[in-house]
């Protein structure tokens, strides 16, 4: 028997999470899966491109979470009951924070429940820790992280399109770019507001326009996180469609950590021709993708 995982696109909230703010994230149909008789051997072509690379739809995530799911079934448990899904993703953030060194646990979070989920780091028990943000230190950011995580509604009407860059983004090296600015300090005013559109978005889930506003506001913010701390989260290719996207109405931005792979549309519309066409132009390429609402499972027979 297979469990499933599915990967995540992580919509706003992205460096903001690490911050106390909520972050939304969306589940999608692409997986890794595992074997429950050899539960270290994953298979995560989904979520690749033809050539292996990464697409950044959180395939170490996933990976992790449909491993510790197969070592579930393999015992017996069901990786669906509520209980077990609490011990999958308590096991498979903490493996994972200490394979990437940090980080939020809401890709996992994604992978485990799947959905539409509101994802907050309520705090970070252990003393020194600086509001659950990553630190260049390995140990204390893979400091066990308390959480809460709430299913949303895709508020209806509002349109969501991936966007592939061709080209996988080295989340270590934008981490610890940002880690070195909020280590240097006089960079408040950008964690603030980044905060603050993030909170905004979440609370705007429930109707399209308000949301696609607001992540439109989050989008920016991101930019101005990347120039502070000279990072390429929104690469030149990435700020030329937000602003066409803007043009029409939507918001366009890089999914999580951003630095090029994958960046997520938000509108009340499709994208027009002129701005697929401009994309295309520009190296990116539409991916087909749906919400995933099993979470990690048993994958069904075909």
């Amino acid at each position: 028997m297979k469990v499933i995982a599915p990967g995540k696109l992580v919509l706003t909230g992205a460096y903001a999470v690490l911050e106390g703010a909520p972050a939304i994230v969306a589940a999608v149909d692409r997986y890794a899966v595992a074997d429950a008789q050899s539960p270290g051997k994953i298979d995560v072509r989904a979520l690749q491109d033809d050539a292996g690379q990464k697409l950044g739809l959180g395939s170490s995530a996933a990976s992790m979470v449909a491993s510790f799911g197969a070592r579930a079934l393999a015992r017996g448990d069901d990786p669906r009951h509520a209980a077990v899904r609490s011990e999958i993703f308590r096991s498979a953030r903490d493996a994972h924070q200490r394979q990437q060194g940090g980080g939020s646990g809401v890709d996992v979070a994604a992978s485990v429940h799947g959905g539409v989920l509101r994802y907050t780091v309520l705090r970070e028990p252990s003393r020194g820790s600086q509001s659950g943000a990553s630190s260049s230190q390995g140990p204390s950011r893979a400091r066990r992280l308390e959480t809460s995580i709430h299913a949303v509604e895709m508020p209806a009407g509002l349109v969501l399109t991936a966007f592939w860059s061709g080209t996988s983004a080295r989340t270590s090296e934008l981490l610890a770019r940002v880690d070195a600015l909020r280590a240097r300090g006089g960079a408040g005013a950008v964690f603030t507001a980044l905060r603050g559109v993030a909170e905004e978005a979440a609370d705007a889930i429930g109707e399209a326009g308000r949301f696609v506003q607001r992540a439109a506001g989050f989008g920016r913010a991101l930019a101005a996180l990347g120039d502070a701390a000279d990072a390429p989260i929104v690469p030149p290719a990435f700020a030329e469609l937000s602003a066409l996207a803007e043009r029409e109405g939507a918001a366009f931005f890089p999914s999580g950590a951003g630095g090029g792979d994958v960046a997520v549309w938000l509108g009340v519309q499709p994208p027009s021709p002129a701005f697929t066409s401009r994309a295309t132009a520009l190296g990116l390429s539409p991916l087909t993708l749906a919400i995933d609402h099993g979470g990690v499972r048993p994958e069904s027979p075909s």
